[in-house]
This record gives C-alpha cells, structure tokens and sequence, in this order.
C-alpha cells in the first residue's frame, strides 16, 4: 500500500529530477521514476486491462438496442482505434465484463479473439488479434457483436409498476467508474477520451450522453424508434449514458431542458427554472464559456445511487433535488461543474479522483456564492462538507489508505473507495492554494489550468506541475516564498483531515446557537426557532446535534422531530439527518420511518448511512428492510450495502 512507500520527509522536495531522487527512500525513488515513465505514454491506470499504450480509442459507434423484453442492450459497437506503435503490437486488448460478445471484426474481417478469464473487479480482458499490427497514427476498425446479460452493473430496468405512472418501463445507465465494460468491450479508463455516435433503437424516448441529431429519429420495427446522437466533445467511457422511457421534457433555461417522468415534469421545471441560466453565467465567468452545446437534466427515478451523475449534455440527477422548496439543486451547480473538471478536464486514473471532484466541489461553491452574493457561502458550504470528510475518515479510519487525496488503486475496486474524500479533502487542497496565492492570481490560473488540459487526462502531478509552471512567471516573483511552502507529499499522501483552515461562519451562528440550547433538558423548542432559514441551516443543526456527546433523549428527538416538520418532511437531506439523530437516541418509534424512507430513496448518499446506523440499533430490522427493496437499489448501490451489512455476494 502507499501509507508504507511514502513516509513523509522532513525538507522539502527539491524542484529537479536528480536532486529530487537523491533525496527520497527506494521506495519512493522506484514511484517517482515511475510517474516518469508513465507521463510519456505508458498505461497508468490499474483498473483497466486494455493496452491503451499500443493502441488508443479514438471514436466509438454504439448501434444498440433497448431490449425491455429481455433486460439487455444489444447490437453492434464499432471502435476506431490508432496504432501508438509501429507494427509491434499484434493484439488489441480491450475490457469487458460479464458481456456476451458472438462476434468480431477488424476492418471488416474476420479475426481471432478470446475472452480471458475474470480478474476480478477489472472484468474479463477481450485479446484481438492484429497479425499484421499497423503503422502508428494508422487507424483500425474493430466490430463488435454484443449483448448485455442479467449481470451487467451498469444497468438499472424498472418495471411499468417501478416507474409513477405505471405506464412504461425503464431504464438508465451508471457507468463511473468502471462499469462501462460492462455495457460493450471497450478501453475503459478515464485516460482514453473518444468521440461517440448514438443509434439507440427503442420503443420508448432515448436520451443519450451526446447533442441529439437534428432530424435523426426515424421509424424501427414495430412500434420502435431510432434515436440519434454525437459527442463531438471527446470523454472517456465513464461518460457514457443511456437512460429510455416514458419520457417528457420541458425548457428551464437558454440552453437546457428538463427531463422526466410525466408526472414529475411540472415539479421538475419549476424546481429547476429559475436558477439554470444563473448557475451558467456564474460559472462561465468564472472559467470560460460553456463547451458542450446543450446542458440538460434528466430527473431520475428515484433508484438512482447518486445525487447527479455528470454525463454530458444531459445530467443524470437524483428526484430527491426536486423537494418542493428549492433547498437542494445545488447539486445541478456540482454536476454543472463538472462540465469543465472532470468531464472537459480529466484525472487519468480513479488514484487522481480528486482532480474531478475537488476542483468541482471547488467550482460548485464559487458558482453560489456568486449567486448569492457573499464570499460567505463558500466558506458555509465548506463547513458542511467537513463535517461530512469528518464522518467519512471516522468510518474508514483515520490511517486508512482511502482517506488520501492520492489512492492505490491497485488491485481494488474504485467503488469501494469511493466517499466525500476526495471531494471535501480535494475541495480544501484548491481552496488552500486559492487563499495561498491570492483570488485575483487564482482566477487567472482557473481558465489556464482547464485550458491546457481541455481534452485531455491528467494526474496529481502534472496538475503540480501546472501550477508552478504558471507561478513561476515573473509576475508572480512575491509568491515565490509562499508557494515553496507548499508540502505536495502531504496533501497527496498524508492520510486523514487535512490542516482545518478558519471559517467565516457569519452564515451558520445562529445554528450553532440553537443547537446548545438543545443540549438543555428543559429547551422548550418552537417552529419560530427556523423561521426564515435555508434547509441547508436546518442541516447545520442537525449535524451538530447529531454530534452531541450525550444523544438527545427520546423525548426530545420527538420533539425535534415534529417541532420543526422534520418527520413530515418531503427533503430527504432533512429527513435523513433527522433520522440518524433518532436513532442515536434510540427512539424506537423512528425505527420504521427509517425503514420506510430506505424503500423510497436509492440515493447511496442517505442509504448507506441510514443502514450502517439501522444495523447498528436494530440489525434484524436493517436485514429485513434490505432484503424487501435490495432489488429496488441500483446494483452499485446494492453491492456496497451488502458489504456494509455484511452479507456481501460471493460474485466476483
């Protein structure tokens, strides 16, 4: 693991090769020599099995079906792939997982292949031959025959009955972080980005991760329709999405629409109107223009594992942002966000995670308070997310290796790292040089950094490299002190919090205030105590009673409850917070809420939390539960709530 080959030295690293490698263990010369050798070209990302060093995806056409009938995408895939070598390499390796592939083609022949055993959460490694290999830059075609089977973890179908208006089935895609290879055959790591053709075939509306084709629907067999789109814009393959059924939508801004179940549409616009274009404007000022043509989103069921995945051109988002009160579409600023960190700009493996989610937590915070007009927002956002780093490195433990910025991802599944570390910790590594440098100096490095790196993957250190390269500039000679001062080893290795800055916390007083009347016995609460605050207050003292050293009693957890229309209420952020407070104080009664809620929300951000506690007061309750609605979870969701109940599945 990385805790033992990088113990933290004492000077600081020096800034050339040579002297840096005189100064380093062997263990960490042999991981600095490394990053050398894979900055030019070698793979560097240990979730794929495909050999992107010989050969790189360059576009990829999807010709598949929506098969409600028997739960599969299928058809044909074709990617054009070019030659990184002269001649040398003869095989194609690409990744796949538990697909059923009948055939395949190179540049139109017939060719061998083989599926090779499973490693594991890496999939079943796909070797094509290329006798003859091919010049570098020469591009070849490779046509694959494929179908999805009943083991496919990107796949989420519901039935009509599963869906609010009973009426149709469907279903959505979840490829982050290495599911696609369970979609097609394919290279899929976030280091390879490639252009995409859409033919989706389906008796039901497609969206797609790519600009509808103007013109492009025509009519299929029977009652099924081809739906056309392009991503013109290279991505990797985490990216791609696919989402069918009883579809509608309607605009919310100048270049977005809503999309979602009839039912939910009207909620939806309004939920989402007001504020897209602001979201838009602020971020564009803060970065550069918008690169992708449409931004839209499509409202999920509520099965989704996330709080909005950020496909491009349509944001996959989870129905629990669509709460009647307009307190939770921050996540459409996050996912926004992420239309130049993470999907414009790109960490190459899911070791450098934080690139995406640090820098867009970073962007997400700036875009609000923008809005609202007060550098306050950021710095109250922050506190609420440390608060959620505090819970996550407490759960891990605080040596643990996922609690780094950077993370072996060697021989591990990216799922099971996955938590608010690397966007709260990354989020404080940004805000930090931010603060370091200066706003004025940082905003001009904002567009420099996304620039440089549009289109492309990158790792922690060649983001290092990035920022002192444009510091070094002449202009910048005051900085010069400051940013030696920067301890880069330790924010990418150092385990645990990092340095807690000071927070203006003008915006969150007043729930601190209230919670320690809370901690007196004899607090008569009222609803006069919340009127005119933000849900996102009310969650501030929520968390902090939630940390209290002696729970409330159950009498007042009750009281909390109905008081403030915590158990009533239709946000799910609230009602979660609200329920883990219950639990710690043992009420009993809140028992089957929670229960209740779990089959009500997928969203792996409150379920998995809600069960590790459930288990914790009332675990043949939590069994029960699970085994009620398992099947109504995403199967991402599913796997890790097994694991955190430990019942996990034998299935590799």
């Amino acid at each position: 693991m990385w805790s033992s080959l990088f113990r933290r030295q004492a000077g600081k690293i020096a800034t050339t090769t040579t002297t840096t490698i005189t100064r380093i263990t062997a263990h960490r010369q042999q991981r600095f020599v490394s990053r050398l050798t894979y900055t030019n070209g070698t793979m560097r990302d240990p979730n794929t099995l495909s050999n992107y060093d010989a050969w790189r995806t360059r576009h990829t056409t999807t010709n598949l079906k929506v098969d409600f009938t028997s739960k599969s995408l299928r058809g044909k895939v074709i990617l054009e792939l070019e030659s990184q070598t002269d001649e040398s390499s003869k095989e194609i390796i690409l990744d796949s997982s538990y697909l059923d592939v009948s055939a395949i083609k190179l540049s139109g022949e017939s060719t061998k292949w083989e599926i090779k055993d499973r490693q594991g959460a890496n999939g079943s490694p796909v070797h094509i031959a290329v006798p003859n290999g091919a010049p570098k830059g020469d591009v070849v075609k490779v046509e694959i025959d494929v179908a999805t089977t009943d083991k496919c973890t990107a796949l989420q179908w519901l039935t009509p009955a599963q869906t609010s208006n009973k009426k149709a089935p469907f279903m959505f895609s979840q490829c982050q972080a290495i599911h696609a290879r369970s979609l097609f055959p394919c290279q899929d790591t976030p280091d390879v980005k490639s252009t995409y053709t859409f033919n989706i075939t389906s008796p039901h509306v497609v969206v797609a991760s790519g600009v509808p084709v103007k013109g492009g629907e025509t009519e299929g067999e029977g009652d099924e329709k081809v739906y056309k789109f392009e991503q013109k814009v290279p991505i990797p393959s985490y990216l791609y999405a696919l989402a069918s059924g009883d579809i509608e939508s309607a605009p919310i801004g100048r270049i977005s629409s809503v999309a979602t179940g009839p039912n939910e549409l009207k909620a939806s616009q309004w939920e989402l109107e007001g504020d897209m274009d602001k979201f838009l404007d602020a971020a564009e000022k803060i970065v550069f223009p918008y690169k992708w043509g449409e931004y839209n989103v499509l409202v999920l069921p509520p099965s989704f594992p996330y709080g909005g995945m950020e496909n491009p051109i349509f944001t996959f988002a989870t129905p629990t942002i669509i709460s009647g009160d307009k307190q939770n579409i921050d996540v459409i600023a996050h996912e926004l966000a992420h239309s130049w960190s993470g999907n414009l700009v790109t960490s190459c493996s899911w070791e450098h995670f934080w690139l995406n989610e640090g820098w867009t937590m970073y962007l997400e915070r700036r875009i609000q308070a923008s809005i609202h007009g007060s550098e306050a927002h950021i710095d109250f956002s922050a506190i609420r997310g440390w608060k959620a780093l505090e819970e996550s490195i407490e759960e891990f433990g605080k040596d643990h290796e996922f609690t780094k910025l950077c993370i072996s991802h060697k021989g591990i599944d990216p799922d099971d790292a996955f938590s608010t570390v690397p966007y709260e910790k990354g989020f404080h590594f940004i805000y930090y040089l931010d603060k370091l440098v200066g706003r004025e100096n940082f905003d001009k490095f904002i567009p420099h950094y996304f620039s440089k790196w549009a289109n492309k993957s990158l790792d922690s250190f060649e983001f290092k490299d990035t920022f002192l390269g444009f510091f070094s500039a002449p202009e910048y000679a005051s900085l010069k002190n400051k940013i030696a001062e920067i301890d880069w080893e330790g924010r990418f290795y150092n385990s645990g919090l990092p340095p807690k800055p000071e927070f203006d916390t003008s915006l969150v007083d007043e729930c601190y205030k209230l919670a320690e009347k809370w901690k007196r016995k004899d607090f008569q609460p009222s609803p006069s105590d919340i009127e005119g605050w933000t849900g996102n207050q009310i969650l501030v003292l929520l968390n902090e009673v939630q940390d209290f050293e002696e729970p409330l009693s159950v009498e007042q957890s009750q009281s909390l409850g109905e008081t403030y229309g915590l158990t009533d209420s239709k946000n799910a952020e609230l009602k979660s917070a609200y329920y883990h407070i219950a639990m710690k104080a043992q009420d009993t009664s809140s028992y089957q809420g929670v229960a209740d809620l779990l089959g009500e929300v997928g969203r792996m951000k409150f379920v998995r939390p809600l069960y590790r506690s459930l288990n914790k007061v009332a675990r043949d309750l939590a069994l029960e539960t699970f085994e009620k609605y398992k099947d109504f979870y995403h199967p991402i969701c599913r796997q890790l709530v097994e694991k955190d109940l430990g019942v996990a599945s034998n299935s590799a």
